[in-house]
């Protein structure tokens, strides 16, 4: 777990940041220590889910910086990012009292260990294949001696498991390990949505992303369990931020282009 970014409340604050009297109740279980602690995945390439850390500045760039420090912004407090490998290692501490809200692809075994709000992303996650392979679908997967490098305790890597129940599955615990293996000739296949698979290739040459899907999901806003003020605050936001454009802008600004925005009022 790292921490990132932390400015002032007052700067958000001074900046427009508004919060209604009658939200108290949210706030207060949103900001338990006075800031607004945003756990987010850090990868490679950008998705709906992961950010980036640029090379340069250090600093955290992504779709859930830009949502979590919009979230902060109303509510008048200072954001702080909470950075994980991956979405997996952020569900394990949901109840250990580390982080607040989070971003992340919503599954039913994921729902054991946090409560979803509004979906922001239409989701699809497929397998990225390595270069020379001979795999051309996702059935060709399924098969004995193909070996599946993903991400633990992710609902992408859940449903590789049930789709190609005959591979052999090896868990890594972020990305980056997951394309070590490739690069290494020791996977023959990454699971992850489009988005991030899209970054991925271009940092593996002549690997290729297979058509179809095996997972078709949403990526959410989450709380930790038994928060009921605090999901309602926040799905009320993403609302806000659909209605707006401001999460189409968050996708574009990471070139996330292709990316789907979910519909109005759906449901995880």
């Amino acid at each position: 777990m790292r921490l990132f970014g932390l400015w002032g409340a007052a700067l958000f604050a001074l900046a427009g940041g508004t919060a209604a009297a009658d939200d108290g109740a949210a706030i207060r279980d949103l900001t338990p220590t006075g800031r607004l602690r945003v756990a987010v995945a850090i990868s490679p390439a950008p998705s709906a889910l992961y950010s980036v850390k640029d090379a340069a500045t250090g600093k955290l760039r992504g779709v859930t910086i830009d949502l979590g420090t919009a979230l902060a912004k109303k509510i008048a407090v200072a954001p702080q990012f909470v950075g994980y490998l991956a979405s997996g290692e952020i569900q394990n501490s949901a109840a250990s009292g580390v982080w607040d809200v989070t971003f992340m692809p919503v599954d039913e075994a994921r729902k054991k260990f946090v409560d979803f709000g509004s979906p922001y992303h239409l989701l699809q996650s497929t397998y990225l294949v390595a270069p020379g392979s001979k795999l051309n679908s996702i059935a060709e997967v399924n098969a004995a001696g193909v070996r599946i490098a993903g991400v633990a305790d992710t609902a992408t890597y859940r449903a590789s498991q049930k789709a190609s129940p005959s591979a052999t599955h090896v868990a890594v615990a972020g990305v980056d390990a997951a394309v070590e293996l490739m690069r290494a000739g020791k996977a023959d296949a990454i699971p992850l949505s489009r988005e991030s698979l899209t970054g991925l290739a271009a940092k593996i040459p002549g690997s290729r992303i297979l058509d179809g899907g095996i997972l078709d999901s949403t990526t959410a806003v989450a709380v930790p369990k038994n928060k009921p003020a605090a999901l309602a605050y926040v799905s009320a936001f993403i609302e806000e931020e659909k209605a707006s454009g401001a999460v189409r802008r968050a996708f574009d600004a990471m070139g996330l282009t292709s990316s789907q925005v979910a519909p109005a009022g759906m449901k995880p």
